[in-house]
């Protein structure tokens, strides 16, 4: 069926640390997950033999997707949720190739690495137009522009990249999309589509602006993220918080596998902007931290409170009902998705912070894997992964703090070096189209009661997909 104020926890650090900024406004490259420091740390960690650096680099160089053999197979147009062929399993792939391509170059200077990214990520701007599809059209801008923009930002400059060709190819395929969803959201009601449908498209905006050096696109991503009235917003998917260093994430009465993904998504866009110079891990009393806490306490099978939360479904002149989670959902604590490290490291070493469920579940599942290490369907490719690798760092001394990615708009860092970045282009939304609003998950869950208009639909005008297809791939 359709789904559509404490402080923070513990004390802080002597030092608090600052985003990192970009001098003049000039945008920072690299600069999305990854910044020239960071990069420089995990070579230099690999290098000297240093735990758990190795082990997750170990997690990196086990993975099939890889190796420099890879060979992309890009398409046309590429459909997810409806058309033939659904062809969206190859892109996930060749766009998790690419990124743990470049990472597996900036670690350890295997220029072969280095090509074989490249080649896939220029074999698809040569090709790719469209992404069509049902609702989960708006899944695939949001989740794979915002991963092939990362594995774009660790190769710019590289010799023989198509940098020009890519940014054409995000600014006119990947962000009308994403774009008319934050504005339009399917022609459906605002609040029909999970967290997690806004979070993918913030994170995809977000990324394409700082790959295409774009202010206003990432202006776009931050003013959402605070103050959006769909409920990916900050306020909207943790709407309460709790004394004791707690915030409630709204999907918690949904399914485990849901929240997972929405703090994974939440903490890539906190990582993407501060590394911009933007604070969103801060934001509004480090309200993200509260909630990515109650989230990691509650996936340990640990009890947490939970206000009763009713939603309203449907879209204006098809059909409307209502929807009531009145408890957090039952967990499994052996679920997995490799999301802890960058944000556990984040508060604690880089903020000083206690953050002692974050600190618990992280090390629970180190070292993190990445896309192909979590399962073949497509939520196992939701994040890009190998955080222990990534972002493991040393309690951040007053240095640190200060440091910042060297601006540039003409190159990665070492080991890459090369072009200008081309000018963006103008994108204009696209409509969307309101007859195909998004199965978003199953209804049967024990904290879910129907409320009125559940099964009404108007004219028959709705085609509701089945729940087993809707769930095929879980992690939307």
């Amino acid at each position: 069926m359709l789904k559509i104020a404490s402080a923070a926890a513990g004390a802080g650090a002597a030092v608090a640390a600052s985003p990192a900024s970009a001098a003049g406004g000039v945008f920072a490259h690299p600069g999305m997950l990854h910044t020239r420091a960071d990069l420089a740390r995990m070579a230099s960690k690999v290098k000297a033999g240093a735990q758990p650096y190795t082990a997750g680099f170990a997690k990196l160089t086990a993975n099939r997707h890889a190796q420099s053999t890879w060979t992309a197979n890009p398409q046309a147009t590429v459909y997810r949720g409806s058309g033939t062929p659904e062809n969206y399993v190859t892109l996930y792939n060749d766009i998790h190739a690419a990124y743990q391509n470049a990472l597996r170059w900036h670690v350890t200077g295997e220029t072969a690495h280095a090509d074989a990214a490249r080649d896939i990520l220029n074999a698809w701007s040569a090709k790719l137009t469209k992404l069509e599809g049902s609702a989960d059209r708006f899944l695939a801008s949001g989740l794979y522009g915002y991963q092939f923009a990362n594995a774009a930002e660790l190769i710019r400059g590289h010799d023989g990249f198509e940098l020009a060709r890519f940014q054409k190819m995000m600014l006119n395929v990947f962000h009308p999309l994403s774009e008319d969803f934050l504005a339009n959201h399917n022609g459906a009601y605002i609040t029909n589509y999970w967290a997690n449908w806004d979070l993918t498209n913030i994170a995809s905006v977000l990324a394409i602006g700082i790959l295409c050096d774009d202010r206003g696109k990432v202006d776009r991503a931050v003013q959402y993220f605070k103050h959006g009235e769909g409920m990916g917003s900050i306020k909207n998917a943790i709407p309460v918080v709790y004394s004791g260093g707690l915030a409630e994430w709204a999907e918690a009465g949904r399914d485990q596998g849901h929240a997972l993904l929405g703090v994974g998504l939440m903490g890539t866009i906190c990582e993407m902007a501060w590394n911009q110079g933007i604070d969103l891990y801060g934001y509004d009393d480090s309200r993200f931290l509260k909630g990515a806490q109650y989230v990691a306490k509650w996936s340990m099978g640990g009890d947490v409170p939970y206000t009763s939360y009713t939603r309203k479904k449907g879209a204006p002149g098809v059909w409307s009902g209502t929807e009531t989670a009145s408890a957090a959902a039952a967990v499994d604590p052996a679920m997995a998705r490799p999301i802890w490290a960058m944000i556990a490291n984040h508060y604690t070493k880089r903020r000083g912070l206690d953050a002692q469920y974050l600190t618990r579940i992280a090390a629970r599942f180190a070292p993190e894997g990445g896309g192909g290490d979590y399962g073949p369907n497509s939520g196992g490719y939701d994040q890009l992964g190998f955080g222990t690798l990534a972002f493991t760092r040393a309690r951040a001394t007053a240095a640190e703090t200060k440091a910042s990615p060297t601006p540039s708009t003409t190159g990665s860092g070492a080991p890459g070096s090369g072009s200008a970045s081309a000018t963006p282009s103008s994108a204009s939304p696209q409509g969307g189209r309101s007859g195909d609003l998004a199965a978003t998950g199953s209804s049967d869950l024990p904290a879910w009661t129907a409320a009125t208009g559940v099964a009404a639909l108007a004219g028959g005008l709705l085609l509701l997909r089945r729940r087993g297809q809707a769930r095929r791939d879980s992690g939307q």
